[in-house]
């Protein structure tokens, strides 16, 4: 059983740069990632016999070995499609534990634009169908603007519940120094930004940067013994409801973020529902997207969204569900949403920049609209 017979131990992270000004490859930056994350554990590099990121990571475990020191290999793995597949990577780490094909995992991800093409490649010539393609609809922004206009219109959820998430990220990010909005942001400012597909903003959307972030995952009798408070997972389903996956735009609801059942599967899992969660880091490729992940976690419904999707709702540390308090992929820095991770382990440890108090049962969502999503849910150890 997975509940809560592991846990993340070890954080790491290199800067957020600009994207394509890093200066170093995506694999270089996941080796630096991986490595502070071992020495906040207290483990040696050379212990980690496992290596789990997201579907497309090109930094691999085996062509990190020699820089490592590897000891030996015994588990590897990619979980599905983009940011969707990152908790679903903590699930796999975990399940490679509990059937002892490895005992240290790092579950990690690393973007760079540095000699690189990411941006044009495998994003711009991705998996957009031609029918997409035809009709002018070329990237993430626009398909998702479409199943947002689509809750506003179709479902009369208030536009203004986009700003209230785009505000909340960037105000968590003033008081955090890893981040790179840190500068903040006012409603004016909101109002007065370009669009850049509508019901978008270029506010409402994530930032890209050349970053790396990793998490270490160990046994929960091993976990005791070292230097950090243990995250304990609960829990992390992935998967998509049946008229969802690679059906592209014909997902019923049309506005949904793809968590339709994997949700309900989170619940069933680790015993605990919406009402228990203390803190959330709720994966924003847009805002938009980010307000159906709230609604089909069963935080508030299609009806009542625009009375709980409130700035002082979602603000740490007095609100009733503080929500990206890094900053998140808008206003911390994106990494397929991987640092996210990061900051629902510090809620459980207590070292948030935005820290909520007496936080215990801490979610982290993963990309919301991808074909497969998965969600996770960390605890402390007195929610075990």
């Amino acid at each position: 059983m997975v509940r809560g017979a592991t846990a993340v131990v070890g954080l790491g992270d290199t800067p957020f740069h600009k994207r394509g000004t890093s200066g170093e490859p995506a694999l270089k930056l996941a080796l630096r990632a991986i490595v502070a994350a071992a020495e906040d554990a207290g483990i040696d590099p050379a212990d980690i016999d496992g290596f789990v990121s997201y579907g497309a990571e090109r930094a691999e475990g085996q062509r990190m070995m020699a820089a490592l020191g590897t000891k030996q290999l015994r588990f590897g793995a990619l979980a599905w499609t983009h940011g969707g597949g990152i908790p679903g990577a903590l699930g796999l780490a975990a399940t490679a534990i509990v059937t002892g094909q490895a005992e240290v995992v790092a579950v990690y991800r690393a973007m760079s634009e540095f000699r690189g093409n990411r941006g044009n490649v495998d994003v711009g010539q991705g998996d957009t169908p031609a029918q997409q393609l035809v009709n002018g609809i070329e990237v993430p922004v626009q398909m998702c603007a479409l199943r947002s206009m689509r809750l506003i219109e179709a479902e009369g959820v208030p536009a203004r519940t986009l700003r209230d998430m785009a505000l909340v990220s960037y105000h968590h990010a003033a008081n955090n120094p890893r981040a790179v909005g840190r500068g903040g942001l006012d409603a004016a400012t909101y109002d007065s930004s370009r669009w850049i597909s509508e019901p978008y903003r270029i506010y409402d959307c994530s930032r890209e940067n050349d970053a790396g972030s990793a998490v270490i995952l160990v046994s929960a009798e091993r976990a005791r013994d070292l230097r950090r408070t243990p995250a304990y997972l609960l829990g992390a389903p992935m998967g998509a409801a049946g008229r969802w996956g690679m059906r592209e735009e014909s997902g019923d609801p049309y506005w949904s973020a793809g968590f339709q059942g994997v949700a309900d599967r989170l619940w069933r899992e680790t015993g605990y529902g919406p009402g228990d969660v203390d803190v959330a880091q709720i994966y924003e490729n847009m805002t938009g997207m980010g307000v159906s992940a709230l609604i089909e976690h069963g935080f508030c419904t299609v009806e009542g969204a625009g009375e709980f999707v409130t700035f002082d709702n979602l603000v740490a540390p007095t609100g009733m569900l503080p929500v990206n308090t890094s900053g998140g992929n808008l206003a911390e820095g994106f990494v397929h949403g991987m640092s996210l991770v990061g900051e629902a382990v510090r809620q459980v440890r207590g070292t948030s920049t935005n820290q909520v108090p007496g936080a215990t049962l801490s979610l982290v969502t993963g990309g919301p609209g991808d074909p497969v999503v998965s969600t996770a849910l960390l605890a402390g150890s007195a929610a075990l």
